[in-house]
């Protein structure tokens, strides 16, 4: 057994632990984030990775009613919705490194094996697999970059498929030196209507699991949909072997916006900077700009409906960073955007009137594949027509282009090679270099990529600014070889990316608002800096309402 302080990873940062307890979609992500902010705004340093229990390499290749939105980084990592989370809290990118999976693991210690690395020892989960958990736990800590780590353990205590990264966090505690880490498990306080009262067994068996683990738990968030009583918090810190003060409230919030300042209330940060005896922050978080947005989000002076349609509304984490940049633009606009969710599937031409009745703008999804393909040619030919806000983004840029190559430029077959890959009119086309590529993992352009604004344009105005990057993660491109017949007829290629000449952003310059991006401009919208083409869109909605 190794010596406390024997780890490599010397004291170059404090970690924090977040695991779960009874049901999995109690907040771990959020919580995380939470606190992220309030050390940040104490002047902190601080960044957030999440390590998920599938065997799955990325979330790339999950249809997205299993997992969620996937989130594509900056270098082109696809990686939990919950990056997502931590860079609207923090206003700070994640990478690669911010993700690891099981699957990632288990990948790279049998690669590993495979070159010889081991000199022919049994491979085992104890040590080989739990070392490379370690060693990736660490990684960030050990750039200098950061002050405070934060790990979030996907799952709940208890799942076989968590068991190695709480073995591991279990020998980290060990190893790093003293007050350089702590563990903070998030449970839950059902209330039971029969007994008119909140249960704590849940949360003392759930503690009991993860002790058996080797887990002692420093800090208790019990999430709660009523006040949890002083009494039952001496009972929960009896019987859990925590202290009193460590017992934080969780209650349900009327937005994630306000788990800072709920666990600012509950001093969540106080208890965590004393147990790492962290040095050198203020000695109040500064949360005034985050006050403020929260004051704009709350008090909205206009209104508008935005219909989102895609494939896969039933699920609303499918589209959670669109949602999110919603809510960033609204406040922006000091202005409560309403998504109504539209199934694409039930989208025609004879419907589409009705369905889209009483919205100030549409937002076509991204997503892959043909189902609802032709009812989100439908929505946006109708808005196209009758001059409502409309916004594209990735597949709803290449829809766009299809509508308009059939209903404006005559060409009857216009599809994408996605949809039909024997077309004649092969308006959005896969790229050239990707077509001998078979694997569906890591075969798209993924991540950050440079693009120029023609000056005057609509998007050149929202950014404010005629250079910009945004990630993408698509197959499918604009076919150049209709570039000159599309501009013709009136549809402005906007937006090119330098080095290839791929177009990014079309807009028609003789309609309201009508803009579309091969990016995910969703991606990069925070609370500090909501995205401009959002905040635009929104903004021409309400003139639009206006009439």
């Amino acid at each position: 057994m190794p010596d406390r302080n024997s780890t490599s990873a010397a004291a170059t940062a404090k970690y924090i632990f977040v695991t779960g307890g009874v049901t999995s979609s109690l907040g771990k992500g959020i919580i995380s984030a939470s606190l992220a902010k309030l050390l940040q705004a104490r002047g902190f340093r601080v960044t957030i990775q999440k390590f998920d229990p599938y065997i799955n390499i990325d979330p790339g290749t999950l249809n997205p009613y299993e997992h969620g939105e996937c989130y594509v980084t900056d270098d082109g990592a696809e990686t939990d919705l919950d990056l997502g989370h931590y860079e609207r809290f923090l206003n700070v990118p994640t990478s690669q490194a911010n993700n690891v999976t099981t699957g990632r693991i288990y990948d790279h210690v049998i690669t590993k094996e495979r070159e010889g690395a081991y000199l022919g020892k049994t491979v085992q989960v104890v040590p080989h697999i739990t070392d490379e958990i370690k060693r990736r736990m660490l990684l960030l800590g050990q750039t200098g970059q950061f002050d405070v780590v934060i790990t979030e353990i996907g799952g709940s205590i208890g799942d076989i498929e968590s068991l190695p990264f709480v073995e591991s966090v279990r020998q980290l505690r060990w190893e790093l030196p003293e007050s350089s880490s702590l563990v903070i498990h998030l449970t839950l306080l059902p209330y039971l209507k029969a007994a008119g009262e909140l249960k704590t067994k849940p949360t003392q068996h759930s503690v009991r699991d993860l002790r058996s683990a080797g887990l002692q738990p420093d800090i208790l968030v019990c999430r709660s949909e009523y006040p949890i009583p002083a009494e039952m918090r001496r009972k929960i810190a009896l019987f859990c072997n925590v202290n009193i003060n460590s017992v934080i409230e969780s209650l349900d919030a009327d937005s994630i916006y306000s788990v800072p300042l709920l666990m600012l209330k509950e001093h969540l940060d106080e208890r965590v900077i004393k147990k790492l005896n962290l040095k050198g922050g203020a000695a109040q978080p500064d949360l005034e700009a985050w006050k403020d947005f929260l004051g704009r989000l709350k008090n909205p002076t206009e209104e508008v409906t935005i219909a989102l349609v895609g494939k896969y509304v039933e699920l609303p984490d499918a589209y959670k960073s669109i949602i999110e940049s919603f809510i960033h633009a609204g406040a922006q606009n000091e202005c409560k955007v309403t998504v109504r969710s539209i199934q694409s599937d039930n989208l025609t031409a004879e419907n589409v009137a009705q369905q889209l009745h009483g919205v100030h703008g549409v937002l076509v999804a991204p997503g892959f594949g043909e189902r609802g393909f032709e009812g989100k040619i439908a929505a946006v030919q109708y808005v196209r027509e009758n001059k409502i806000p409309f916004f594209g983004i990735c597949l709803g840029m290449q829809v766009a282009v299809v509508e308009f190559g059939r209903n404006v430029l005559g060409l009857a077959q216009a599809s994408s090679t996605e949809m039909d890959p024997n077309t004649s009119e092969p308006v959005i086309a896969m790229m050239e270099d990707q077509k001998d590529i078979t694997q569906k993992g890591g075969t798209m352009r993924l991540g950050a990529y440079d693009c120029e604004l023609r000056r005057g344009s609509k998007a050149a105005k929202a950014y404010g600014r005629n250079h910009i990057s945004e990630r993408h993660r698509h197959r499918y491109e604009f076919n150049n070889d209709y570039l000159e017949r599309y501009e013709a007829a009136g549809m402005m290629a906007s937006g090119r990316n330098p080095e290839t000449g791929l177009v990014e952003v079309i807009e028609l310059p003789n309609h309201p608002w009508f803009v579309a991006g091969q990016f995910h401009p969703e991606l990069k919208s925070t609370v500090q800096n909501p995205h401009p083409l959002f905040v635009r869109f929104v903004k021409a909605a309400i003139q639009y309402r206006k009439g």
